[in-house]
């Protein structure tokens, strides 16, 4: 039997650890893409490749806000 959980008592950091806790408890089977999603997703991920030969490394922008600062 499921016992019944009064969330208004819980803080809102509880309730967000519980939304947490309730979405990993999902597989992706359980959370079907529609087909815009899939194809947003697909457009995104072929987006993210080609940005990714131009993206600069964190090192060197560490660097020049560093540079920037002094």
């Amino acid at each position: 039997m499921m016992t019944t959980l009064d969330i208004s008592r819980l803080t809102p950091k509880e309730r967000l650890e519980l939304i947490g806790e309730l979405w990993d408890s999902l597989s992706p089977a359980d959370v079907p893409l529609t087909p815009a999603h899939e194809a947003e997703l697909d457009r995104r991920l072929a987006t993210f490749d080609a940005d990714r030969r131009e993206a600069i490394p964190w090192e060197n922008i560490d660097a020049e806000l560093d540079r920037r600062s002094r």
